[in-house]
């Protein structure tokens, strides 16, 4: 996946669409990640010792990554990322508007 947690992600489509938040978490197998302060879903937690009301959360959803876009931290525009292979053979992500390495 070329998106990494702690990157910094502009949301594409869905109800939030427009804003940017932070990469929490990355789920490769199901293609999805978390978002720092985005897509808020609510569970409903049963009374246990640690909350012993229950009742309704809210907690980070997952959204598909292909509804987000990585940031360019150089030129601040969302960009597709590419990749280039160094002198030293090793691999770097590129953004593919301005060719700088994230």
């Amino acid at each position: 996946m070329k998106l990494k947690k702690g990157d910094l992600v502009t949301v594409t489509t869905g109800k939030e669409r427009g804003k940017k938040g932070k990469i929490l978490r990355v789920l490769p197998e199901e293609n999805r990640l978390v978002l720092e302060s985005l897509n808020f879903v609510k569970v409903y937690t049963r009374p246990s010792q640690q909350n012993p009301k229950g009742g309704i959360t809210q907690v980070e959803g997952k959204l598909h990554r292909s509804n987000v876009q990585l940031v360019c931290p150089r030129c601040s525009k969302p960009t597709r990322v590419g990749f280039q292979f160094l002198a030293d053979k090793t691999k770097q992500r590129v953004c593919k508007k301005c060719n700088e390495i994230i």
